[in-house]
């Protein structure tokens, strides 16, 4: 049997996301998910177009003051923690 000749495509990797900007954390706020793993925090946007912006996110993992954060976007802030939950406990 023969092979068939076709061209190969080369895929190339396309970038979804601009520019990452970087955001220095300045609040601890609370602990919120289901099991209390996402913590809150207030972050002060370092560069871009949104410089100088305080905003509010959810983190994933370690962190502490004046860690900073690579934001992928600044659009979007999470919203604000109803109840005062402390590690996933409803006491």
């Amino acid at each position: 049997m023969a092979k068939d000749n076709k061209p190969t495509q080369k895929k190339e990797k396309i970038s979804i996301t601009g520019q990452v900007v970087p955001a220095t954390v300045k609040e601890l706020i609370g602990r919120t998910g289901f099991r209390g793993e996402i913590t809150q925090v207030k972050c002060l946007v370092e560069e871009g177009k949104d410089i100088g912006r305080s905003m509010r996110r959810n983190v994933r993992g370690a962190v502490r003051l004046g860690d900073v954060l690579m934001l992928r976007e600044t659009e979007i802030e999470a919203r604000r923690i109803k109840t005062n939950v402390k590690k996933g406990s409803y006491t």
